[in-house]
């Protein structure tokens, strides 16, 4: 960030636009919102991903729900080519995902695949041993160290007692409606980032709006805040931008 030509005005609005739109905030909007290209938009939006999932290196203690889904478009229409070479259902990518219930936290990532070792290593990296896990009747996750239970989705039973996966499943629903929505495609080679990025913001729902912002800008560590290196670094206020005022810390829409 301190190397950036960018003003810290224009790096703290881009932090606010990401954390308050719930399906995620696309390059283009950021660019008109901020006043600048959409090209420094994608960059800016790309570290600000990269920042969100620093902060996970503690176990989480449970109860846990873990999950997974496929990420990608439909594979009737894609192009042939497109579909070769593709792993997943369809042609979609894997991505996993964990919730703690004692944090709220949630936690995803973009793998391989969805085998035994693949989705139990992820547990391992993120869960205390101890910490009890609730899953679908997946193969993949019988025989884990953790205690485990599972409902069975393919006979119709979604909640048994304490024991579902509902939650994760919204989470899911979010995802995928930005992917629809706001984005229409993540690259594989991009995907982990946003994945990431929508769990952090699920994460911090329950803050308010300066707590939100205040976890991520930590995460830059020490800077020095650059001014303005031209003009075009600098927003251009007019109908239906944001304006973000510096020096009295107000917001205008």
């Amino acid at each position: 960030m301190h190397r950036s030509p960018l003003s810290c005005r224009i790096w703290l609005g881009a932090v606010y636009l990401m954390l308050t739109s719930l399906k995620g905030v696309a390059s283009t909007k950021l660019a008109r919102d901020l006043g600048i290209s959409q090209k420094s938009a994608w960059h800016l939006g790309h570290r600000l991903r990269a920042a969100f999932a620093n902060g996970q290196d503690r176990l989480l203690l449970g109860p846990i729900e873990v999950d997974e889904t496929y990420i990608g478009g439909k594979a009737k229409n894609q192009h042939d080519a497109q579909r070769d070479g593709k792993r997943g259902v369809g042609g979609k990518y894997p991505v996993v995902g964990i919730l703690d219930w004692a944090s709220g936290e949630v936690r995803a990532e973009a793998v391989d695949d969805t085998k035994k070792d693949e989705l139990q290593g992820y547990l391992e990296e993120n869960v205390r041993y101890d910490a009890t896990v609730y899953s679908d009747e997946m193969g993949s996750y019988d025989d884990l160290p953790q205690p485990h239970e599972a409902v069975q989705h393919s006979t119709g039973e979604y909640v048994r007692g304490d024991v579902h996966t509902n939650s994760l499943e919204s989470f899911w629903s979010m995802l995928k409606r930005g992917y629809v929505g706001i984005y229409h495609r993540f690259s594989q080679q991009h995907l982990d980032r946003y994945v990431k990025e929508y769990a952090k913001r699920r994460s911090m729902r329950e803050l308010d709006t300066i707590d939100q912002m205040t976890e991520p800008i930590t995460q830059f560590g020490a800077y020095v805040c650059p001014g303005p290196t031209s003009s075009h670094t600098e927003p251009r206020p007019s109908r239906g931008r944001v304006v973000f005022e510096t020096r009295h810390h107000n917001t205008e829409a």
